[in-house]
């Protein structure tokens, strides 16, 4: 049986929609296929790689994406994860696609003292946990 897959998009894929692919294939890698990218490919960002690891995830190893319509339109589940993506996000040809918007402040614009920014990734981190976890229930 083919698992449903599952698409996370934003807007560079470098931190919110890396977040979400890292907790789904961890909590749910044996229920879903996982994927993510963006509008755009912007790199991994060190600092997501940071605060994902103190969760216990490594996604060190995770590409920086760009949208494949191929995978777009085989999705069972696309979720946005940024405005940009959401207004953005290309035409998909699946109608039985279930589209989804879980909005997520960027932790990439957030400014101050270093453990100040790294608070606003932990912060987004969480709130993806949370969403995960809710999804896959």
């Amino acid at each position: 049986m083919t698992k449903p897959l599952v698409y996370f998009l934003c807007t560079g894929n470098s931190c919110r929609s890396q977040m979400a692919d890292g907790f789904l294939r961890a909590l749910g890698s044996d229920k879903y296929e996982v994927r993510s990218a963006g509008l755009e490919a912007h790199g991994l960002n060190p600092r997501a790689i940071q605060v994902m690891s103190e969760a216990g995830i490594d996604i060190s190893s995770h590409s920086s994406d760009v949208i494949d319509p191929e995978l777009l339109n085989r999705a069972h589940y696309v979720i946005t994860l940024c405005g940009h993506a959401d207004e953005h996000c290309p035409v998909i040809m699946n109608k039985n696609v279930i589209k989804w918007h879980w909005g997520f402040d960027d932790p990439a614009k957030a400014t101050g003292t270093e453990e100040e920014i790294l608070d606003q990734f932990r912060a987004v981190r969480d709130a993806i946990k949370q969403r995960i976890e809710q999804f896959v229930l």
